[in-house]
């Protein structure tokens, strides 16, 4: 027991804290099949090229920036309001954990320009990297996904395309090392709501070249970033971003102030915040009375809800983990939990959801085809399942979970924003109705599930989607609308469970996916019958899913 008090009573094996190493201190790459499956997928030939890479990056996930997530968490970054002489400095100190994990990450960083071309030239998929460091990442700290990673994808593509050559040339020097390196902000949300744009009431003048952009931002994530996209009304009413930088053009400090930062529930490692502009500099990212800005925000504001999903499966991913890992450690009533039937169903069922919103998250963000449907269903499915996921991961610790000292408490205070943010339920159900009324978004969709779907539940339950998408399109507004969360969940269960027997026919894993894609389908698209399945066949899948989910000799170096 080392140097740890060993107290009088505590003789039994079940107090030797050496049996409890959750995920932390292991290699979240090699003891990870499931993503090692979908790496030999998606990057095929360059699969032996990046393998040393992803080792890498497992180790420094599961080690270094998994502790700074927690030291990070207790001492959560500071506002510095005023200097000493009294002058608003709006300055947000970030704590040295933050600076640590950042600058490892950025040394190992799968989204920057260079090592994407260093991928391309050995045979590998960028974006199917990008896809596995932010997976990775998510385990650790979703409040650091988003303050590497809100909105620089947004800043860049729309300063490219409207800022003029000066602030463009910033933008690139900011972004230099890609997307996850400049810490931009998306700044939409105001006291009168975030989602209904018709009460945005913060606006912007013409100034020459530039705008003079004043409101109130009541809910500002990462910022202390470097640059902000700001939504803001136009002096004919209409709304438009406007790109808004620290510092103005002569160089002198811009018009933005942050009031406060917020006491957070989770996601600390982020600094969001009540930032106030006063005639802050701002230049427009549209062109003049087209509202294409907009629309392409909006576009772009589609891949934020994949990378808010992909933090929905990191912290499923990593509940799921940890709570393999208790079950292993912990005895109960003379034996391991994960020895008793009840805590291997619910093991067993965790593990099929969460490979199924893998399968979703990666064919978002590294699939063949760019489905307009897609990200909405993804984000719908995956950011609830981190909810539920982290939930059920300190019901398997049991008291223990509950206590901040574990790894899981965190878990859920993390998970309960990815619900929120880039759109709540309803916001992305409002999507899914745009998306089929305005461009007949359902018909590729459908085209895609039957051409992976394999077996003949799937193919009888797509010929029902079809059927339910047609009755709806029937139905009187009022009654479509509020109809709408139940047809989008029937496409997300469609949609994954054809995703899943897709990946049974990889001839990767020796048929344990079929076997994945099969319980799937039966919990979600099977008729249950009236004895619930009670009387269904007492087949134990149990170590076979386990082999595919969490390998053991897995500890970092």
């Amino acid at each position: 027991m080392g140097r740890y008090l060993i107290e009088p009573f505590d003789h039994s094996d079940r107090y030797a804290t050496e049996r409890y190493q959750g995920a932390a201190g292991r290699n979240w790459w090699s003891c990870d099949p499931t993503l090692r499956l979908l790496m030999r997928r998606h990057l095929g030939e360059g699969f032996a090229w990046a393998e040393p890479y992803l080792d890498r990056l497992g180790a420094l996930m599961g080690g270094l920036v998994a502790e700074c997530a927690e030291e990070t968490d207790r001492n959560p970054p500071r506002l510095e309001k005023y200097d000493k002489w009294g002058r608003d400095v709006s300055q947000v100190v970030m704590p040295p954990s933050f600076h640590t994990a950042r600058q490892a990450l950025m040394a190992n960083n799968f989204t920057s320009p260079s090592f994407a071309d260093q991928a391309r030239a050995n045979g590998a998929d960028p974006a199917a990297l990008g896809a596995a460091w932010t997976y990775l990442l998510d385990q650790a700290d979703i409040g650091m996904g988003c303050a590497l990673g809100t909105g620089g994808d947004m800043v860049v593509s729309l300063a490219e395309k409207y800022a003029p050559e000066d602030i463009r040339d910033r933008v690139r020097e900011i972004f230099a090392n890609g997307y996850y390196s400049g810490e931009a902000a998306q700044m939409f949300t105001e006291r009168t709501g975030g989602s209904d744009l018709a009460a945005l009431e913060a606006t912007a003048m013409p100034d020459g070249e530039s705008w003079l952009l004043s409101g109130f931002k009541w809910f500002a994530s990462n910022a202390n970033g470097s640059a902000f996209v700001v939504l803001a009304r136009l002096p004919d009413g209409a709304v438009a971003p406007f790109l808004v930088l620290w510092e103005r053009r002569d160089g002198t400090r811009n018009g933005v102030r942050i009031r406060r930062l917020k006491d957070k529930l989770g996601t600390r490692s982020v600094a969001s915040a009540e930032v106030e502009f006063a005639e802050a500099e701002a230049f427009l990212l549209a062109g003049q009375g087209s509202g294409s800005g907009l629309g392409t925000m909006m576009k772009l504001t589609n891949a934020s809800r994949l990378g808010v999903a992909m933090m929905g499966v990191g912290v499923a991913r990593r509940a799921l983990v940890e709570s393999i890992c208790y079950a292993r450690a912990r005895e109960a009533f003379g034996r391991p939990l994960i020895e008793q039937p009840l805590m291997r169903r619910k093991l067993s069922e965790l593990i099929v959801e969460v490979e199924a919103a893998q399968a979703m998250v990666f064919d978002g963000l590294a699939g063949p085809r760019r489905l307009r449907l897609a990200p909405a269903l993804i984000k719908l499915r995956t950011a609830r399942l981190g909810v539920t996921a982290a939930s059920d991961a300190i019901e398997v610790h049991g008291g223990n979970g509950y206590i901040e000292q574990w790894p899981v408490a965190r878990l859920l205070r993390d998970a309960q924003v990815n619900p929120i943010w880039e759109g709540g339920d309803n916001i992305l159900c409002l999507d899914v109705r745009r998306a089929m009324l305005k461009e007949q978004a359902h018909l590729p969709f459908l085209d895609r599930l039957r051409e992976l779907a394999t077996s003949d539940l799937l193919h009888a339950r797509i010929d029902d989607l079809t059927k339910a998408i047609s009755a709806w399109h029937a139905l009187e507004r009022t009654v479509a609308e509020e109809r709408l969360y139940p047809l989008a969940q029937f496409m997300a269960d469609v949609y994954a469970a054809a995703l899943l027997e897709d990946q049974a026919t990889w001839g990767l894993d020796d048929g344990r996916k079929a076997l994945v894609a099969r319980l799937y389908a039966e919990a979600h698209l099977a008729e249950r019958g009236p004895l619930r399945g009670i009387d269904a066949p007492a087949d134990d899948h149990f170590d076979l899913l386990l082999s595919g989910a969490l390998t053991e000799d897995t500890q970092t170096t």
